[in-house]
């Protein structure tokens, strides 16, 4: 087959180039959404103080418990592996809050590398699949040892716990690996946008999917079963308190409520542009992105808000940690009140009170 082509160009030709070209223009650049303007300055303020509000609370909060629950490690908690490696993901999670606050209150503006921008959005949504697939573990891990207390001793081990969290980070860790390719990561070109919603592609929109089925309705239906097989074993059960039984009620109601509050607005936006890429003449309408985008920007925001949570909810409802906190306080009250004794006594009497305050901490780690 042979194809033959005119050097003539008629006017109607030079009509239909002119409007291909910024077809063409668009469907190259993923950046640019159909010639449309986003309200990047909308809800600059809210998205700001949200990330520094994050940051002030959840960066000492993880600290904390990275300690906490490094000291259950020790004495072979398994719920400590999950509980740890979900603290250090959150403060990796954390790290990335001040870049985000910088390019959000700059209007958008990416200042730093293209190469930066790649790895900054790869360490911020690989840990919060990985943060949501290790809740998920902690909630199994409970039910386990609620629901099976007796045939689950068994199997509750740390080494288990350690491989399941290394699976966990390593295959959110590949799959992640798209965004180093993905054109929307190229912050020097597209008016210095990072990561911001364009025209979509067919390799978005799968990601979009999977994110959504993979990254939260199914670890959703993990919460839901299994806080609910919690709640009605731990109900059923004559041997608590009815104070403890509202606890557990309180727990497995806070751990969905934040769950959906938390990720359900940015994974419901995500599902909503995936669908949306299969109706291009919607595409072609700036209404659609101009009216999403302002709540994709905040739901984007408020995912961040679970790891200044996690740390309350779960680390805090463990008993075996609370114990750790009494004890800690304990001992520091006890060394705070007798620190005036040693400047108003003599080397003597200093003597003695150091002996008696060395042994205040002992008496409390023995639980007398």
């Amino acid at each position: 087959m042979v194809l033959r082509f005119s050097s003539a160009v008629t006017p109607k030709a030079m009509h239909e180039t002119s409007v291909m070209q910024p077809v063409l223009a668009s469907s190259m650049n993923p950046n640019v959404s159909a010639n449309c303007t986003l309200p990047y300055n909308q809800g600059r303020v809210p998205l700001v103080v949200l990330y520094s509000t994050v940051l002030i609370i959840g960066l000492p909060a993880n600290m904390a418990t990275v300690y906490l629950t490094f000291l259950q490690v020790q004495r072979k908690n398994v719920l400590g592996i999950y509980l740890l490696s979900l603290s250090l993901c959150d403060l990796m999670y954390l790290g990335t809050l001040p870049l985000w606050a910088v390019y959000v209150n700059a209007g958008h503006q990416w200042i730093f590398s293209s190469l930066a921008c790649k790895v900054t959005s790869y360490v911020f949504f690989n840990n919060m699949y990985v943060s949501i697939f290790l809740l998920c573990c902690v909630s199994i891990d409970r039910y386990v040892a609620v629901v099976y207390a007796v045939e689950s001793r068994g199997l509750r081990r740390q080494k288990l716990a350690g491989i399941i969290t290394s699976a966990i980070c390593f295959v959110v860790a590949v799959g992640h690996l798209p965004v180093f390719t993905m054109p929307e990561g190229n912050a020097e070109t597209g008016e210095g946008r990072c990561f911001e919603p364009g025209q979509s592609s067919a390799m978005v929109t799968g990601f979009n999917y999977a994110r959504f089925f993979i990254g939260f309705l199914i670890p959703l239906s993990i919460l839901v079963v299994t806080n609910r097989a919690i709640l009605v074993n731990i109900q059923a059960s004559t041997g608590l308190q009815p104070r403890q039984k509202v606890k557990v009620k309180y727990l497995a109601m806070a751990v969905i409520a934040f769950f959906l509050i938390c990720f359900a607005p940015y994974h419901i936006i995500l599902l909503l542009r995936a669908v949306m890429y299969h109706f291009p003449a919607f595409q072609e309408d700036c209404h659609f992105e101009n009216c999403i985008y302002t709540p994709y920007s905040i739901s984007l925001g408020l995912s961040t808000f679970n790891s200044a949570m996690n740390p309350i909810l779960y680390v805090l409802a463990s008993d075996n940690i609370r114990k750790e906190i009494r004890l800690g306080l304990a001992s520091f009250r006890s060394r705070s009140a007798l620190r005036p004794r040693y400047t108003d006594s003599s080397q003597h009497k200093m003597h003695n009170s150091k002996n008696s305050s060395d042994a205040a901490p002992e008496r409390g780690d023995d639980g007398t």
